[in-house]
């Protein structure tokens, strides 16, 4: 067979485009940290793709050769897979590091209340490149963790000390920290005195040595993309950016909630119908359940839901607070004597939340965002909790992915902060598709 020159020429281009991928796309994330990572693997994938076709569409225009359909579908499946390639990488690096595998032997320095801070933080959820296997402590007064090993304790230094002799020793000190314990990295907790000049002299003794230096800043639960580092004068500074939807960005949100819940509510309408008739027939009442709840900036609405429970519920609740295995404001009980039948294949697979996509389709709720609350919840709300109520609620969010019932209440508002704090598009598109995983799993569903 004969190949015409359009097709050639097309052939040309994509063998241009596809020698050229990897090399743009290995400079383009070159720079990423060995300890964490790419940051975000859709947006350097996205930026190399745009800067490869950009070159071929202007070698392609100064030799006349025309690019039609062919090269867009290639350029298209490149992105696809190099996307796909890099999410299984990442799932099986993650899934590695919950294990306690593909980490890195670290040692952490500071005062002994700031390094048990610092351990507590380092095990909540998530994946973990740095295994503490010792700590080095900076002598405060408190007991140090009883959990990981003390090989060095750094005695405070007294008034009148020369700061140059100071520096030596303590730097001297974590050096031999290190290499007993054969770390790979060394992290430096809050209020430590490895701080400025003092840092920067760990820091060269540590980089002679092929250890890495991080500094841990007490920060717990802001996103990566929140956070910029600068200078100013001759000092280091990071920003912690706000995340909020405004603008563009809410109103993508506001678009995706309202056609998605369309959607969905179209394509499940006899399911909504069947589950009504059988919610009907089991004692006579209502299908629908409406409840007073507390949305953004603390406003209330009525949710909508199917009735799980027999129609005399509410007022049995107050006979069963004692026997709640709640530790907080939410009312969670495990047997419920008040669910029906029915309503426990409802609950198990979420199935009586589907009528809240009214609400997403009010304005009331969205499909992603913090579990909306009981007005006696809020009433009860410290200032921490309170800002939960400044998103939208939603009908799944990070609690709901992350264990819904089985979670505590210091759980459940950690994970809802979260969200608030650090929002963003692509997390809520995340969030939809792990919820799908959790519902058919029924995982803390009752």
């Amino acid at each position: 067979m004969v190949l015409s020159w359009p097709t050639v020429d097309v052939t040309l281009a994509v063998s241009a485009m596809a020698a050229l991928w990897p090399l743009v796309l290995t400079a383009r994330t070159g720079r990423a940290d060995r300890l964490f990572g790419v940051r975000n693997i859709y947006r350097d994938v996205l930026q190399s793709l745009a800067a490869v076709v950009a070159i071929v569409a202007v070698a392609a225009a100064a030799l006349s050769i025309p690019l039609g359909r062919p090269f867009l579908a290639a350029a298209a499946v490149l992105a696809c897979g190099s996307i796909a390639v890099r999410l299984a990488v990442h799932r099986k690096l993650r899934r590695l590091r919950m294990r306690g595998r593909a980490t890195r032997r670290t040692l952490l320095v500071g005062p002994a209340a700031a390094v048990t801070a610092s351990l507590e933080r380092f095990s909540r959820d998530g994946e973990r490149p740095l295994a503490v296997v010792a700590t080095c402590i900076e002598d405060d007064g408190s007991a140090p963790p009883a959990a990981i090993p003390v090989v060095s304790t750094i005695v405070r230094a007294l008034p009148g000390h020369d700061d140059a002799v100071r520096n030596e020793e303590l730097v001297l000190a974590v050096r031999q920290a290190a290499q007993r314990v054969r770390a790979r990295t060394v992290c430096i907790a809050p209020g430590s005195e490895f701080t400025g000049d003092r840092l920067r002299a760990l820091s060269w003794m540590l980089g002679d040595l092929g250890i890495d230096l991080v500094t841990d800043l007490g920060l717990s639960d802001v996103a990566p993309h929140r956070m910029g580092l600068g200078s100013m004068g001759s000092s280091v500074l990071m920003h912690v950016r706000q995340a909020r939807p405004k603008g563009w960005r809410r109103a993508a949100k506001v678009a995706t909630d309202r056609v998605l819940a369309g959607l969905i509510l179209l394509a499940l309408l006899p399911l909504l119908l069947a589950i009504a008739v059988a919610v009907k027939l089991t004692d006579r009442g209502p299908a629908i359940y409406r409840q007073v709840r507390v949305g953004r900036n603390g406003l209330f609405f009525t949710m909508f839901k199917f009735r799980t429970m027999y129609v005399d519920a509410d007022l049995r609740r107050a006979e069963l607070l004692d026997s709640a295995d709640g530790d907080g404001p939410m009312f969670k009980m495990r047997e419920d004597p008040r669910i029906t039948r029915i309503g426990r294949v409802l609950r198990k697979y979420s199935l009586d939340e589907l009528p809240q996509l009214i609400n997403v389709l009010r304005g009331e709720m969205s499909l992603v965002g913090p579990r909306p609350a009981l007005p006696e919840e809020v009433a009860t709300y410290d200032g921490t909790a309170r800002r939960r109520l400044a998103a939208i609620p939603g009908m799944t969010g990070l609690w709901q992915v992350s264990g819904r019932s089985n979670l505590s209440w210091g759980e459940t508002v950690r994970l809802d902060l979260r969200y608030v704090d650090n929002w963003s598009y692509g997390d809520d598109l995340q969030l939809l598709g792990r919820t799908a995983r959790v519902v058919v799993r029924s995982t803390g569903a009752y």
